[in-house]
C-alpha cells in the first residue's frame, strides 16, 4: 500500500475539520470509542508525498462512520473491519503534532513489524513441534517417518530458519527499546518472520500428510495464519523496496 495516495480528506473548516473518506482492516472498531486516524489535509506532493497529511485523535461518531465487520478466515480475537467516514466534524484540538505531518508522528509502524515477524517465530515453533511429535509417533514401513532424512532435513532447516528470524526480531527490538534507528532491521525481522513462519507450517503440513486436514492436529489452522503475515501489515516485496533504498541506497523502483 502506497499510504501517500490515501483518499480520505480532512477540510479545515471554523474552528476543525470535516473528514470524508473510507479505511479498511481497522482493528476492534466494534467496540473503539476512540480512532487514531491519518487523513489528507493537502494535495499530494510529487517531491514530499508523505507531506500533506495530518493525524487526528478522536471519537468514533457512529453517527457519522459505519463501520462494517470483514469475516475472516483466520484469527478471531479481535474484529477488522472497514469504516466509511461521512463528514465527521473534529477540532483543532483533535490534531496529533503539526498540521501536515501526521505520517510523521505515527510512532507504532516499527514495533508492529518487530511484533509481526516474532509472530511468525512462534507460529513456525508450534507447528514445527506438532510436526516433530508427529515424526516420531508416525510409524511407517516399520520406522518412524522422523527417521527419513527427507522429513528430518526440511524440519531442521525450518528450525534454522526460525532461529534466524528470531535473532533479528530481538536485535531489532533491543534497538527499538534503546531508542535507535531500528527501521531496516524491523522491516528485515518482518520478513524473515514471516518467511521463516510459512515455511515451517508448509513443511509440518507435509510432514502430516493427508492429517494435516485433520481437527485433531489444527496443522491447517496455523498454515492459514502464517499465510497473512506474508501481506501484513505490509507484502514482502514492499520490504524488500524498502531494503533496497534504505540499506542498500539503490534507486526507487516504485
Amino acid at each position: 500500500m502506497d499510504t501517500s495516495r490515501i483518499r480520505t480528506k480532512a477540510e479545515e473548516v471554523d474552528g476543525g475539520w470535516v473528514i470524508n473518506g473510507q479505511k479498511v482492516w481497522i482493528s476492534n472498531a466494534q467496540n473503539a470509542q476512540k480512532i487514531l486516524l491519518l487523513a489528507r489535509t493537502s494535495l499530494r506532493n510529487e517531491d514530499k508525498p508523505l507531506d500533506g497529511m495530518t493525524l487526528f485523535f478522536t471519537d468514533v461518531d457512529r453517527d457519522r462512520i459505519t463501520v462494517r465487520e470483514i469475516e475472516k478466515l483466520g484469527r478471531s480475537a479481535i474484529d477488522s473491519n472497514e469504516l466509511f467516514i461521512e463528514g465527521l466534524e473534529v477540532g483543532d484540538d483533535e490534531v496529533v503534532g503539526q498540521v501536515g505531518q501526521g505520517f510523521n508522528f505515527i510512532d507504532g509502524l516499527n514495533s508492529e513489524r518487530i511484533v509481526v515477524g516474532l509472530e511468525g517465530v512462534g507460529i513456525g515453533q508450534a507447528a514445527l513441534e506438532m510436526a516433530a511429535k508427529y515424526g516420531n509417533e508416525r510409524v511407517v514401513f516399520d520406522r518412524p517417518i522422523g527417521q527419513n532424512q527427507a522429513v528430518a532435513h526440511s524440519l531442521a532447516d525450518s528450525w534454522i530458519r526460525l532461529e534466524s528470524a528470531r535473532l533479528t526480531a530481538m536485535h531489532a527490538a533491543e534497538l527499538y527499546d534503546d531508542h535507535q534507528k531500528c527501521g531496516i532491521q524491523a522491516a528485515a525481522a518482518k520478513y524473515l518472520g514471516a518467511e521463516a513462519g510459512f515455511d515451517a507450517c508448509d513443511r509440518a503440513m507435509s510432514t502430516h500428510g493427508g492429517y494435516a486436514y485433520a481437527k485433531e492436529y489444527h496443522v491447517e489452522r496455523l498454515w492459514r495464519e502464517a499465510r497473512l503475515l506474508r501481506n501484513a501489515p505490509l507484502s514482502q516485496e514492499m520490504v524488500l523496496n524498502y531494503i533496497t533504498t534504505q540499506a542498500l541506497q539503490l534507486p526507487r523502483a516504485y
